[in-house]
């Protein structure tokens, strides 16, 4: 009976010592829990720190970047800005020297020009005065012939005056043709060089005034006054017409 009572007394003490160690277990565990459960929050806590934190760089770093891209669009645009300004720049050179070229032609053909007229008008004012001197020699009126003949000069209607003044100066018929025909030839040589000249005149200041144009719309696509260019439009006023300020086309050739 002892025996049933100390085993008993044993199996009992045996069961209290687990319960205590059981007990002892929980609250352990349960200090355990709550501090994962305080560590959990702080963690979460400063996790939403960090996530608020980095929304707070998120938009600031985004805008970084996007200023990058478009400083990169900048710099790109800008690189090929200046190749085409400095490609310009090689092309303006060219073109003024064509401009000057252009500037010197338009100058030798108008002085050409001038001198051609002069001859034509020094050739006829010539050719009248010597008809004066053959009428003065078979005695005609001076004063009547005068009035006929008019002027020397740029001349209108100088077919009409002229066959008047032949016709007055009682010359033979033959000698008469021959004259005639000599100086309608020559004549007819200048005013058709006069028209060449013209034309080239007219050419010349089209193209001269075309390529200012040109590179004026040029300076200004690259925000340059137009004032740098250094050239001015030619023109030129021949017979009432002004040669050079017609729209962008073809020059007509004379007739």
């Amino acid at each position: 009976m002892k025996n049933h009572e100390k085993a008993f007394s044993d199996i009992k003490n045996y069961y209290n010592d687990i319960t205590l160690n059981n007990l002892a277990l929980i609250n352990s565990l349960k200090e355990q829990v709550e501090e994962m459960k305080k560590k959990e929050e702080r963690m979460e806590k400063q996790m939403n720190e960090i996530m608020a934190e980095n929304k707070r760089l998120t938009e600031p770093l985004q805008k970084a970047r996007e200023e990058v891209e478009e400083l990169r669009k900048q710099l790109a645009n800008y690189e090929k800005d200046k190749a085409s300004l400095a490609s310009a720049k090689a092309r303006l050179k060219v073109q003024e020297e064509e401009l000057r070229s252009l500037h010197w032609e338009h100058e030798v053909l108008q002085q050409r020009f001038s001198q051609t007229q002069s001859e034509r008008d020094e050739l006829y004012g010539k050719f009248v005065k010597a008809i004066h001197e053959v009428q003065q020699k078979s005695n005609f009126k001076n004063l009547l012939l005068e009035k006929k003949t008019g002027g020397s000069g740029r001349h209108t209607g100088e077919e009409a005056q002229l066959n008047e003044v032949l016709s007055a100066s009682n010359l033979d018929p033959t000698a008469l043709t021959v004259v005639t025909r000599k100086l309608e030839d020559v004549l007819d040589s200048k005013n058709s060089a006069i028209k060449d000249l013209q034309y080239e005149l007219a050419r010349v200041c089209k193209a001269h005034n075309d390529l200012i144009r040109t590179y004026e719309a040029k300076l200004q696509s690259f925000g340059v006054p137009t004032e740098e260019l250094g050239f001015k439009p030619l023109e030129s006023n021949i017979g009432g017409q002004q040669l050079g300020r017609g729209p962008a086309g073809l020059v007509a050739a004379p007739t």
